[in-house]
């Protein structure tokens, strides 16, 4: 099987590996990134915001290019592409730089996700195709583990450019692939999907309303209520107007209307859960670790990669149990099982835990649920349209615009919640700091004398009272932190019952 299909497989781990290591490793080293570049964590947010928009329209055309171009061309010019912007934010010493280039590779590899998983189907069908999806997932298991390490390293030696670099040596290695085996056959001029720019017009101001309006309602709800309200509703009716036209076209762009199906929605739903909460946990997790708990970047970042290795646990599990018992209720169950121990295990952490027994058992436990849910949802998603290669690209299309909005607004969410919870919180602490509190005072008066030591006393009050304020404020992201982990374990038990009581996904 490999010998014949070596350079597929290889070829789909890697485009696989490469989205899901770019997506990981920026979230990972956002704060660091921020600093560089000196943005806010709200222009950060938008940048995310605006990638995921230039994603989804990159996705929605994928077949349409691979029907014009070829599958060797569309893959090359995409690379190319993607490089370009990677090279771009590599240099970027602002945040018009950085969005430039992120822009750009979200423009050439908004779509290698899709692309991965449509090469998939060049596999005969029967038991090869299911090795394929094993590529896929090792891949997917590869690159989220990968990303917390690769880009801790990259911070800790002060070189965060270095990340756009690893992604541009694994571009090239897939565009290397790409020129052995691709093929460049063309689709017929009468089995071309059909795109307008009016459609590709509505799908752009949709997708980024909604991204802006989740990246707004923290910021300025209350100052600019009538521009989000306005906004939540062009992107309703963009939406709504894009999805009929759509409909009622001979050829479309996405045959909507030919994949709609209770299975196909559900799978929708729990696919853009799992994103979601991909994308809240890689923004929450190295905050709670580096700034609440102390940890050094790389230390997090190798913990993190050990804790993912999870994933790779949980398929090597699945990929044995499958062929024998493929029924997913217990795959629903074991992921939000999962996804319960992990937020209730770091919500009882206290600021003296120990990182090998008490906050790696619950970061495998979230590798765990990222590959039980997503690999159940893709076995279970596209049973109803896997016999038509055109209208299993559109599904997986779909899907993955989904996927980019998911995992975005999980990110928003993510700050927003973070940034709300940690103001209450540090406005909960500072309260009593005020020199009437005699336990304050005498606090600054011990840390005013050892500073003084080797300071002035004039410079060693002012140190002392700064090293108060950074106490309180690692205080307030920790029990900020709680409280999110907290949240999401409420979250992953609505999940549980939900996964038990339905009857969608039943075999």
């Amino acid at each position: 099987m490999f010998r014949k299909y070596g350079l597929l497989l290889t070829t789909i781990t890697l485009l696989c590996s490469l989205e899901f290591l770019q997506t990981g490793m920026i979230a990972f080293a956002s704060a660091p990134i921020r600093g560089e570049i000196e943005a806010s964590p709200e222009e950060f947010s938008l940048v995310a915001a605006l990638y995921a928009c230039l994603a989804v329209i990159s996705i929605s055309k994928q077949r349409w290019m691979t029907e014009r171009f070829g599958w060797r061309n569309y893959l090359l010019t995409s690379i190319g592409i993607y490089i370009v912007g990677a090279v771009i934010c590599s240099v970027s010493a602002d945040l018009v730089t950085f969005t430039a280039g992120r822009v750009v590779m979200a423009l050439g590899g908004g779509a290698f996700m899709t692309s991965a998983r449509v090469m998939v189907q060049m596999i005969a069908p029967g038991p090869g195709r299911f090795t394929g999806i094993k590529a896929f997932a090792i891949g997917l298991a590869c690159g989220t583990s990968a990303a917390p390490v690769l880009s801790s390293l990259a911070v800790a030696y002060s070189t965060w450019q270095a990340i756009f670099w690893m992604l541009i040596v694994v571009a090239v290695l897939v565009a290397i692939l790409a020129l052995r085996f691709l093929p460049t056959d063309r689709h017929p001029v009468e089995l071309r999907s059909q795109s307008r720019l009016g459609q590709v017009l509505l799908l752009a101001v949709s997708s980024f309303s909604i991204l802006y309006v989740l990246q707004r309602s923290y910021y300025d709800f209350y100052n600019e209520t009538t521009i989000i309200l306005v906004f939540a509703v062009l992107a309703a009716f963009a939406l709504f107007a894009y999805l009929r036209n759509e409909k009622k076209h001979p050829r479309p762009l996405l045959k909507v209307h030919h994949m709609i199906s209770r299975r196909y929605a559900y799978g929708i739903g729990l696919f853009c859960f799992s994103y979601l909460m991909l994308g809240a946990n890689n923004y929450v997790l190295p905050s709670f670790l580096q700034s609440a708990l102390g940890y050094s970047w790389e230390t997090v970042g190798h913990f993190q990669s050990l804790g993912l290795l999870g994933t790779l646990a949980a398929w090597l599990l699945m990929s044995w149990l499958l062929p024998k018992s493929p029924a997913p209720k217990k795959f629903f169950t074991l992921g939000f099982l999962s996804l319960i121990a992990f937020s209730y295990l770091l919500a009882r952490i206290t600021p003296g835990a120990e990182m090998w027994g008490n906050i790696l058992p619950a970061l495998f436990l979230n590798g765990c649920f990222v590959m039980f849910l997503l690999a159940t949802a893709a076995t279970q998603t596209f049973k109803d349209v896997g016999h038509d290669d055109a209208l299993f690209t559109n599904a997986q299309q779909l899907k993955n615009m989904a996927g980019q909005i998911a995992t975005a607004s999980g990110t928003a969410l993510a700050t927003i919640f973070m940034q709300w919870r940690s103001t209450v919180q540090y406005d909960a602490l500072s309260v009593r700091l005020h020199p009437d509190n005699p336990i304050y005072a005498q606090y600054v008066q011990q840390l005013s004398h050892f500073f003084a030591q080797s300071y002035e006393a004039s410079v060693a009050a002012r140190m002392a009272v700064a090293e108060i304020g950074q106490s309180i404020s690692q205080q307030s992201t920790l029990v900020a932190s709680l409280d999110y982990f907290s949240v999401v374990t409420v979250i992953g038990v609505v999940g549980l019952i939900f996964s038990l009581v339905q009857r969608v996904f039943r075999t």
